[in-house]
Protein backbone atom coordinates (compact mmCIF):
# COMPACT_ATOMS: atom_id res chain seq x y z
CA UNK A 1 0.00 0.00 0.00
CA UNK A 2 1.10 3.33 -0.72
CA UNK A 3 2.87 5.44 2.29
CA UNK A 4 0.83 8.60 3.69
CA UNK A 5 3.40 11.49 2.89
CA UNK A 6 5.80 12.10 6.05
CA UNK A 7 4.41 15.16 7.91
CA UNK A 8 7.01 18.42 7.42
CA UNK A 9 8.87 18.77 10.25
CA UNK A 10 8.74 22.29 12.41
CA UNK A 11 10.65 24.57 11.97
CA UNK A 12 11.25 27.90 13.76
CA UNK A 13 9.90 31.10 12.19
CA UNK A 14 12.95 32.71 10.42
CA UNK A 15 14.28 36.18 10.71
CA UNK A 16 13.49 37.38 6.63
CA UNK A 17 9.72 35.96 7.08
CA UNK A 18 9.45 37.88 10.31
CA UNK A 19 11.68 40.43 11.98
CA UNK A 20 12.89 38.59 15.02
CA UNK A 21 11.18 41.52 17.06
CA UNK A 22 8.07 40.37 15.61
CA UNK A 23 6.29 36.77 15.19
CA UNK A 24 4.91 34.38 18.25
CA UNK A 25 6.60 34.81 21.82
CA UNK A 26 7.59 31.27 21.83
CA UNK A 27 11.09 29.18 22.31
CA UNK A 28 12.55 30.36 18.99
CA UNK A 29 9.54 31.43 17.37
CA UNK A 30 8.60 27.56 16.69
CA UNK A 31 5.05 26.27 16.73
CA UNK A 32 2.79 25.66 20.03
CA UNK A 33 0.35 23.09 20.70
CA UNK A 34 -1.15 22.12 24.19
CA UNK A 35 0.21 18.91 24.45
CA UNK A 36 3.05 17.08 23.81
CA UNK A 37 1.29 14.53 21.50
CA UNK A 38 3.16 13.96 18.15
CA UNK A 39 6.24 15.63 19.05
CA UNK A 40 9.69 14.21 19.10
CA UNK A 41 11.00 16.82 22.03
CA UNK A 42 9.49 20.03 23.06
CA UNK A 43 10.01 23.35 25.24
CA UNK A 44 8.22 23.98 28.62
CA UNK A 45 8.47 26.39 31.17
CA UNK A 46 7.52 25.92 34.80
CA UNK A 47 7.44 29.59 35.76
CA UNK A 48 8.19 29.23 39.49
CA UNK A 49 10.48 30.93 41.84
CA UNK A 50 7.94 30.14 45.37
CA UNK A 51 11.52 27.76 46.37
CA UNK A 52 14.22 30.29 46.34
CA UNK A 53 15.49 31.26 49.22
CA UNK A 54 17.34 34.56 47.96
CA UNK A 55 16.80 36.69 45.17
CA UNK A 56 13.61 35.94 43.55
CA UNK A 57 12.07 36.30 39.89
CA UNK A 58 12.33 33.06 38.19
CA UNK A 59 8.93 33.12 37.97
CA UNK A 60 9.97 35.47 35.36
CA UNK A 61 12.82 33.32 33.72
CA UNK A 62 10.84 31.25 30.95
CA UNK A 63 8.67 34.52 29.30
CA UNK A 64 12.87 36.45 29.03
CA UNK A 65 14.33 33.06 27.49
CA UNK A 66 11.52 33.06 25.23
CA UNK A 67 12.31 36.40 24.40
CA UNK A 68 16.22 36.16 24.13
CA UNK A 69 15.46 33.26 22.03
CA UNK A 70 14.20 34.73 18.90
CA UNK A 71 17.73 35.61 17.69
CA UNK A 72 18.49 31.42 17.20
CA UNK A 73 18.47 30.55 14.14
CA UNK A 74 18.26 26.71 12.91
CA UNK A 75 21.12 25.04 12.15
CA UNK A 76 24.39 24.75 14.59
CA UNK A 77 27.26 25.90 12.52
CA UNK A 78 29.61 24.64 15.20
CA UNK A 79 28.42 20.73 15.93
CA UNK A 80 26.72 20.30 12.29
CA UNK A 81 23.27 19.85 14.21
CA UNK A 82 20.17 20.18 12.19
CA UNK A 83 17.50 19.50 14.91
CA UNK A 84 14.67 20.23 13.10
CA UNK A 85 15.38 18.35 10.04
CA UNK A 86 14.91 15.09 11.75
CA UNK A 87 12.74 16.06 15.29
CA UNK A 88 9.68 17.48 15.91
CA UNK A 89 9.58 20.20 18.04
CA UNK A 90 6.80 22.81 19.19
CA UNK A 91 6.81 24.88 22.45
CA UNK A 92 3.99 23.49 24.74
CA UNK A 93 3.98 26.46 26.86
CA UNK A 94 4.17 26.41 30.87
CA UNK A 95 3.01 24.61 33.72
CA UNK A 96 -0.18 25.96 35.83
CA UNK A 97 1.96 25.43 39.11
CA UNK A 98 -0.02 26.78 42.23
CA UNK A 99 1.99 29.66 43.00
CA UNK A 100 0.99 29.80 46.52
CA UNK A 101 1.75 26.33 47.82
CA UNK A 102 4.97 24.64 46.74
CA UNK A 103 3.93 20.89 47.99
CA UNK A 104 0.84 20.91 45.49
CA UNK A 105 2.91 22.74 42.66
CA UNK A 106 6.07 19.78 43.10
CA UNK A 107 2.94 17.49 42.34
CA UNK A 108 1.02 19.26 39.96
CA UNK A 109 4.54 19.53 37.82
CA UNK A 110 4.89 15.34 38.21
CA UNK A 111 1.59 14.59 37.15
CA UNK A 112 2.06 17.40 33.62
CA UNK A 113 5.85 15.23 32.68
CA UNK A 114 4.22 11.61 33.58
CA UNK A 115 1.52 13.42 30.34
CA UNK A 116 4.55 14.65 28.44
CA UNK A 117 6.46 10.95 28.88
CA UNK A 118 3.82 9.13 27.83
CA UNK A 119 3.72 10.88 24.46
CA UNK A 120 7.34 10.01 23.92
CA UNK A 121 8.75 12.88 23.93
CA UNK A 122 11.32 14.86 25.43
CA UNK A 123 11.08 17.51 27.66
CA UNK A 124 13.46 20.57 27.56
CA UNK A 125 12.57 22.68 30.57
CA UNK A 126 12.92 26.51 30.81
CA UNK A 127 12.64 27.17 34.68
CA UNK A 128 11.55 28.76 37.15
CA UNK A 129 13.82 27.48 40.44
CA UNK A 130 15.42 24.60 40.96
CA UNK A 131 12.86 23.06 43.23
CA UNK A 132 11.35 21.77 39.90
CA UNK A 133 14.26 19.49 38.89
CA UNK A 134 12.92 17.05 41.74
CA UNK A 135 9.46 16.26 40.72
CA UNK A 136 10.64 16.31 37.25
CA UNK A 137 13.08 13.35 37.83
CA UNK A 138 9.94 11.63 39.94
CA UNK A 139 8.59 11.15 36.82
CA UNK A 140 11.54 10.33 34.71
CA UNK A 141 12.02 7.50 36.95
CA UNK A 142 8.26 6.28 36.58
CA UNK A 143 9.29 6.12 33.06
CA UNK A 144 12.77 5.39 32.66
CA UNK A 145 13.65 3.69 35.86
CA UNK A 146 16.67 5.48 37.68
CA UNK A 147 18.96 7.47 35.88
CA UNK A 148 22.21 9.00 35.53
CA UNK A 149 22.32 13.21 35.65
CA UNK A 150 24.44 15.88 35.02
CA UNK A 151 24.15 18.76 37.40
CA UNK A 152 25.99 22.01 36.16
CA UNK A 153 25.76 24.52 39.42
CA UNK A 154 27.69 26.71 42.03
CA UNK A 155 25.33 24.44 44.74
CA UNK A 156 25.51 21.08 45.25
CA UNK A 157 21.45 21.23 46.19
CA UNK A 158 21.68 18.39 48.94
CA UNK A 159 20.48 19.93 51.62
CA UNK A 160 17.99 17.99 54.20
CA UNK A 161 16.10 21.16 55.33
CA UNK A 162 16.03 24.97 54.24
CA UNK A 163 14.21 27.02 57.27
CA UNK A 164 13.14 23.60 58.68
CA UNK A 165 11.04 22.48 54.80
CA UNK A 166 12.11 19.70 52.86
CA UNK A 167 11.00 20.97 49.72
CA UNK A 168 13.10 24.47 48.44
CA UNK A 169 15.59 25.07 45.81
CA UNK A 170 18.32 23.59 47.60
CA UNK A 171 17.27 20.22 47.86
CA UNK A 172 16.05 18.75 45.35
CA UNK A 173 19.36 16.33 44.49
CA UNK A 174 18.59 14.83 48.14
CA UNK A 175 15.07 14.65 47.45
CA UNK A 176 15.77 12.82 43.90
CA UNK A 177 18.27 10.67 45.73
CA UNK A 178 15.67 9.72 48.74
CA UNK A 179 13.13 8.59 45.89
CA UNK A 180 15.40 6.21 44.24
CA UNK A 181 15.33 8.39 40.76
CA UNK A 182 19.32 8.60 39.89
CA UNK A 183 22.04 6.06 39.49
CA UNK A 184 24.89 6.37 42.39
CA UNK A 185 28.06 5.92 40.25
CA UNK A 186 26.52 7.94 37.19
CA UNK A 187 25.66 11.31 38.53
CA UNK A 188 28.11 14.16 38.11
CA UNK A 189 28.09 17.46 39.57
CA UNK A 190 30.04 20.35 38.02
CA UNK A 191 31.22 23.73 38.78
CA UNK A 192 30.35 23.92 42.54
CA UNK A 193 31.89 26.24 44.31
CA UNK A 194 31.65 29.36 47.18
CA UNK A 195 31.47 29.40 50.58
CA UNK A 196 29.82 26.86 52.41
CA UNK A 197 28.95 25.68 56.45
CA UNK A 198 31.33 22.55 56.53
CA UNK A 199 32.98 20.05 54.02
CA UNK A 200 29.28 17.63 53.88
CA UNK A 201 28.04 20.36 51.91
CA UNK A 202 29.81 19.24 49.03
CA UNK A 203 30.84 16.04 50.45
CA UNK A 204 27.52 14.30 50.87
CA UNK A 205 27.42 13.17 47.11
CA UNK A 206 30.83 12.20 46.96
CA UNK A 207 29.66 9.47 50.04
CA UNK A 208 27.16 8.18 47.73
CA UNK A 209 29.24 7.76 44.84
CA UNK A 210 28.82 10.82 43.16
CA UNK A 211 31.17 12.26 41.20
CA UNK A 212 31.91 16.07 42.07
CA UNK A 213 34.17 18.40 40.24
CA UNK A 214 33.92 22.19 41.93
CA UNK A 215 34.91 25.15 39.70
CA UNK A 216 38.32 25.32 40.79
CA UNK A 217 39.22 22.15 39.02
CA UNK A 218 37.73 23.28 35.63
CA UNK A 219 39.97 26.96 35.62
CA UNK A 220 41.89 28.04 32.29
CA UNK A 221 41.27 24.40 30.92
CA UNK A 222 38.94 22.62 28.23
CA UNK A 223 36.00 20.64 29.31
CA UNK A 224 36.21 18.34 26.84
CA UNK A 225 37.95 15.92 28.10
CA UNK A 226 35.88 15.68 31.00
CA UNK A 227 33.18 15.11 29.26
CA UNK A 228 34.21 12.08 27.12
CA UNK A 229 35.21 10.65 30.67
CA UNK A 230 31.57 11.50 32.05
CA UNK A 231 30.17 9.72 28.60
CA UNK A 232 32.48 6.41 28.59
CA UNK A 233 31.24 6.33 32.50
CA UNK A 234 27.15 6.93 31.54
CA UNK A 235 27.12 4.32 28.85
CA UNK A 236 23.93 3.84 27.59
CA UNK A 237 22.08 4.88 30.78
CA UNK A 238 19.13 7.30 30.40
CA UNK A 239 20.35 10.95 31.34
CA UNK A 240 18.87 13.44 32.43
CA UNK A 241 20.85 17.41 31.85
CA UNK A 242 20.13 19.94 34.92
CA UNK A 243 21.62 23.26 34.09
CA UNK A 244 21.82 25.87 36.49
CA UNK A 245 22.65 29.05 35.44
CA UNK A 246 24.64 30.06 38.03
CA UNK A 247 27.47 27.62 37.69
CA UNK A 248 28.79 30.24 34.98
CA UNK A 249 30.57 32.92 36.48
CA UNK A 250 28.25 36.24 37.31
CA UNK A 251 30.66 38.33 34.66
CA UNK A 252 28.73 36.20 32.17
CA UNK A 253 25.27 35.24 34.03
CA UNK A 254 24.63 37.80 36.46
CA UNK A 255 20.25 37.60 35.88
CA UNK A 256 20.12 34.63 38.72
CA UNK A 257 19.49 34.72 42.65
CA UNK A 258 22.17 33.05 44.25
CA UNK A 259 25.42 34.50 42.58
CA UNK A 260 28.57 32.95 43.53
CA UNK A 261 32.47 34.16 42.11
CA UNK A 262 35.11 32.03 40.52
CA UNK A 263 32.24 29.95 38.19
CA UNK A 264 32.63 28.78 34.50
CA UNK A 265 33.16 30.19 31.55
CA UNK A 266 29.95 30.41 28.91
CA UNK A 267 32.71 28.28 26.03
CA UNK A 268 32.92 25.71 28.94
CA UNK A 269 29.25 25.36 29.09
CA UNK A 270 28.89 25.12 25.47
CA UNK A 271 31.74 22.37 25.98
CA UNK A 272 29.49 20.66 28.88
CA UNK A 273 26.26 20.61 26.91
CA UNK A 274 27.62 19.73 23.40
CA UNK A 275 30.24 16.75 25.01
CA UNK A 276 26.62 15.54 26.24
CA UNK A 277 25.86 14.26 22.55
CA UNK A 278 25.53 10.56 21.87
CA UNK A 279 24.05 10.04 25.61
CA UNK A 280 20.88 8.93 25.95
CA UNK A 281 19.68 11.93 27.09
CA UNK A 282 15.71 11.75 28.24
CA UNK A 283 15.37 15.30 29.41
CA UNK A 284 17.16 18.44 30.33
CA UNK A 285 16.04 21.73 32.57
CA UNK A 286 17.93 25.54 32.60
CA UNK A 287 16.83 26.88 35.79
CA UNK A 288 17.57 29.65 37.93
CA UNK A 289 17.36 32.73 35.44
CA UNK A 290 15.79 35.59 37.20
CA UNK A 291 15.17 39.15 34.65
CA UNK A 292 15.02 41.25 37.43
CA UNK A 293 18.51 41.22 37.46
CA UNK A 294 19.12 40.69 34.02
CA UNK A 295 19.11 44.21 32.87
CA UNK A 296 20.55 43.58 29.32
CA UNK A 297 18.80 39.89 28.97
CA UNK A 298 22.21 38.61 28.31
CA UNK A 299 21.64 35.73 31.00
CA UNK A 300 18.50 34.91 29.67
CA UNK A 301 20.34 34.98 25.82
CA UNK A 302 22.66 32.81 27.36
CA UNK A 303 19.84 30.38 28.79
CA UNK A 304 18.09 30.21 25.29
CA UNK A 305 21.34 29.02 23.55
CA UNK A 306 22.08 26.23 26.13
CA UNK A 307 18.67 24.92 26.04
CA UNK A 308 19.21 24.92 21.92
CA UNK A 309 22.33 23.17 22.32
CA UNK A 310 20.29 20.54 24.52
CA UNK A 311 17.80 20.09 21.54
CA UNK A 312 21.14 19.55 19.45
CA UNK A 313 22.58 17.10 21.45
CA UNK A 314 19.43 14.54 21.33
CA UNK A 315 19.40 11.26 20.11
CA UNK A 316 18.32 10.96 16.61
CA UNK A 317 19.39 14.52 15.22
CA UNK A 318 20.73 14.84 12.06
CA UNK A 319 24.43 16.14 11.74
CA UNK A 320 25.69 17.51 8.76
CA UNK A 321 29.14 18.89 8.59
CA UNK A 322 30.98 20.37 5.80
CA UNK A 323 34.46 18.98 5.71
Amino acid sequence: MPQPPKQPFNQPLGGNAMPRFGGPATMMRLPTQPTAEGLDACFIGIPMDIGTSNRAGTRHGPRQIRAESCMLRPYNMATGAAPFDSLQVADIGDVAINTFDLAKSVDIITRAYNDILAQGCIPLTLGGDHTLTWPVLRAMKQRHGPVALIHVDAHADINDEMFGEKIAHGTPFRRAWEDGCLIGDKVFQIGLRGTGYGPDDFNWGRDRGWTVVQAEECWHKSLVPLMADIRARIGDAPVYISYDIDSLDPAFAPGTGTVEIGGLTIWQGLEIVRGTAGLNIVAGDLVEVSPPYDPSGNTALIGANLLYEMLCALPGVTRNMAT
